[in-house]
């Protein structure tokens, strides 16, 4: 099956919301039937959170978006199994000058949890490095309230709220081991009824130092009956566990286990969700599998009880213990909305500012030449690389671009990037009065590797016109990258959009907490001064 995704951008692309219908972003397999294979998305929505509308009939979920912005997608989905990405609910990371002036790869957003509560949606997260931050709106589709800090500290992550039936507000949190110094437990703390405050010191309320649930995070809170649940992943993201915790009393003793682990299955480490129930009253569990290069892609599995306990997945043999499920029926039969296609899929690698560059009346948009360091050693450093996530397994993409730069602006490049740890570029770099093909590959980034450096050719401009002090060079080239299973990439460029010249080949890597990204660049060495630009005119994404 293949589908095709024709992406125009719109003005509001630096923007929290968003015109349109949205994208769709599922599984193109789970259109049709009364069946869905898992995963329900094959792109990187890490740690997803999920809330049903009061009526029951409508779904909204959210994922860590780290510093990429806008960020906290909003998707929404009406059979828990096809997902629209509708709008962004953070349009700037907090503290937005810090995320504004360099890309924090790993930092920002971390685990959201979405909530409804008398008559509004919230979503908390937690930034490692400057605490719990909170935000609200009536509408999931329009504006939200601007970002408020419940709690400043370094090592807060993992938030989840409850509002419990005598008034009062709680708030379980995870702590990172990288600022905290220590990691494995779950604390509780009291919060103003309105929840934009604590208002007690936490309490551990589960110990994940046992020997057992280390690395213990990624709290839910729940209330069912008499029982206060905390579902929660232990044991890693790679191989990992679900666990639920259950105490009649809040602040415990909680007794714990484990509900779902891989099993005989091939779905690692399945864990760190949502539990939401479908119309029918029938209960489900969004959660994640690491993938590596395409990073934490979303499954969904069914979810019963047995003498009190959640059991998530197929318990074949009983011990109360899930197995993930690769394909099972889906919790509602109600028909797919099919949503045009809109800009939304793009995001920026650090929070925007107008020197990055700006949509235009012909094109997707325009990528200015960030002026990179003196000492430049590769693109680790560049916040406007304009990407979208890897949309499934097997993809292309291929870009039609017009790449310009004024004939005084010696070495600027711009052009089609699959980003990571490792990254691989296609190119047209500026070299005396033509442009230089290059392919370029970089290993560890973050760790200061250098690019690997492929001229390909010569390729003359396609026009020259006067242009103020110096004459501006344009190119018009057709860029594609190919990525098949395993995230192997294939680079090719035309300058017909027929014909393909096939440039380079690359692994897929993922990048800090995020899968790879594929997408568009521009840079410009630090001692020119007029920046070059890449005019992204149409970007087509076919799914195999």
């Amino acid at each position: 099956m293949k589908r095709l995704m024709s992406i125009s951008l719109l003005l509001g692309a630096t923007l929290a919301i968003y015109a349109g219908n949205g994208q769709l972003v599922s599984n193109p397999a789970n259109i049709n039937g009364k069946e869905y294979t898992n995963p329900i998305i094959h792109a990187d929505y890490s740690d997803p959170d999920a809330v049903a509308t009061p009526d029951g009939k409508t779904f909204y979920m959210t994922a860590s978006s780290f510093s990429d912005a806008p960020g906290l997608p909003i998707l929404k989905s009406n059979d828990l199994v096809n997902w629209t990405l509708v709008n962004y609910a953070l349009g700037a990371v907090p503290p937005t000058e810090y995320y504004a002036a360099a890309p924090r790869h790993g930092k920002g957003v971390w685990a959201p949890c979405i909530r409804y509560h008398d008559g509004e949606y919230y979503i908390y997260w937690g930034d490692p490095d400057f605490g719990i931050y909170m935000i609200k709106t009536a509408d999931p589709e329009g504006q939200w309230s601007e970002p408020l800090l419940v709690k400043a500290g370094k090592g807060l992550i993992d938030p989840s709220p409850l509002w419990d039936e005598d008034g009062k507000a709680y708030l379980s949190n995870g702590w990172a081991a990288s600022r905290a110094g220590f990691n494995s437990i779950l604390t509780l703390s009291e919060m103003t009824p309105d929840g934009t405050a604590i208002i007690s010191q936490p309490r551990i309320i589960f110990d994940g130092n046992d020997g057992v649930n280390h690395t213990v995070e990624g709290t839910k809170m729940y209330r069912k009956g008499d029982y206060y649940y905390l579902f929660a992943p232990a044991g890693g993201v790679a191989t990992g566990w679900q666990l639920v915790m259950r105490s009649k009393n809040i602040y415990g003793p909680y007794e714990s286990k484990i509900v779902m682990s891989q099993g005989k299955s091939d779905i690692n480490g399945p864990h760190q969700g949502a539990w939401v129930s479908a119309p029918d009253s029938s209960d489900w569990f969004l959660h994640f599998q690491d993938k590596g290069a395409y990073g934490r892609v979303i499954h969904l599995n069914p979810m019963t009880w047995a003498d009190g306990w959640p059991v998530i997945g197929v318990d074949k043999d009983g011990d109360g213990c899930g197995d993930p499920v690769r394909k099972y029926r889906k919790p509602v039969t109600a028909p797919v909305v099919q949503c045009k296609d809109t800009p939304m899929l793009y995001q920026w690698h650090a929070n925007y500012n107008d020197f990055y560059g700006f949509p235009t009346d012909r094109s997707m948009m325009r990528l200015y030449g960030h002026k990179v360091s003196e000492g430049f050693v590769n693109m680790w450093e560049v916040p406007n690389l304009w990407l979208q996530k890897f949309p499934a397994e097997e993809f292309s993409i291929t870009a039609k671009v017009q790449i310009s730069a004024k004939s005084s602006s010696e070495g600027v490049s711009s052009g089609i990037i699959v980003m990571g740890w490792d990254y691989a570029r296609l190119g047209l770099k500026k070299v005396g009065e033509n442009f230089e093909m290059q392919f370029v590959t970089c290993t560890d980034a973050e760790q200061g590797g250098r690019e690997h450096i492929t001229d390909l050719g010569t390729v003359k401009p396609t026009r020259v016109y006067n242009a103020g002090l110096y004459p501006n060079m344009e190119c018009d080239i057709y860029l594609r990258v190919t990525v098949t299973r395993g995230g192997q990439c294939t680079f090719a460029y035309s300058h017909d959009g027929k014909k393909y010249t096939d440039a380079g080949k690359f692994k897929a890597r993922a990048g800090k907490w995020i899968g790879a990204k594929a997408g568009f660049y521009s840079i410009t060495p630090d001692n020119i001064a007029d920046r070059g630009w890449i005019d992204v005119i149409s970007s087509d994404t076919v799914i195999k």
